[in-house]
């Protein structure tokens, strides 16, 4: 799969910092254009599950035409607002891993999100946050959209998430995986 994202992130070199066992059930919540989706469809294999949630109906359309194209049966799309808490129509407390990759930026209400994430993710689970660096670029969201690590690390700690590890989500980017503890 190729696209404009993947210039900026890897999928596979973040995946490969975390750890995603064959037959996870994984959301990626904000999942724009599929790219962490169809990177930890392969990684979870054909017994996992890829949730790929976002509010925009029309990329969801292109996620699902994309695996449909690759064969990729372990994806499923999902139209929901993040910011509503209880609102994803995922079971509570059934997914190994949440991603958040380049998605609080856009949002306004981010303790929702957390929450939300919290609310899906089982006992043990992983979420991780990959987002853009802070400062002015050439590329990316105004600066003063952009969220601090440690603004990350405050939101997931006020959800309960435990930090585990900083990833390396190359030179755009930061990254940082939480455990629900």
């Amino acid at each position: 799969m190729q696209n404009q994202d993947t210039h900026f992130l890897n999928p596979d070199h973040i995946l490969s910092q975390i750890e995603i066992k064959a037959g996870d059930q994984i959301g990626d919540l904000g999942c724009g254009t599929g790219y962490m989706s169809f990177a930890a469809s392969r990684v979870a294999g054909e017994k996992g599950k890829i949730f790929a949630v976002d509010v925009q109906k029309s990329v969801l359309e292109q996620v699902k035409k994309e695996a449909q194209v690759e064969n990729i049966k372990n994806i499923k799309t999902i139209w929901s607002d993040l910011e509503m808490s209880g609102a994803i129509n995922i079971a509570q407390n059934s997914l190994d891993m949440v991603f958040l990759v380049n998605v609080l930026f856009q949002i306004d209400k981010k303790e929702a999100v957390f929450s939300e994430a919290k609310r899906l993710i089982k006992q043990g689970g992983s979420l991780l946050v990959v987002e853009w660096n802070p400062g002015d670029m050439a590329i990316g969201p105004q600066s003063d959209k952009r969220i601090s690590h440690e603004t990350v690390i405050q939101l997931a700690s006020s959800a309960n998430f435990s930090q585990n590890k900083d990833i390396d989500a190359g030179r755009y980017h930061y990254g940082v995986l939480f455990k629900n503890s």
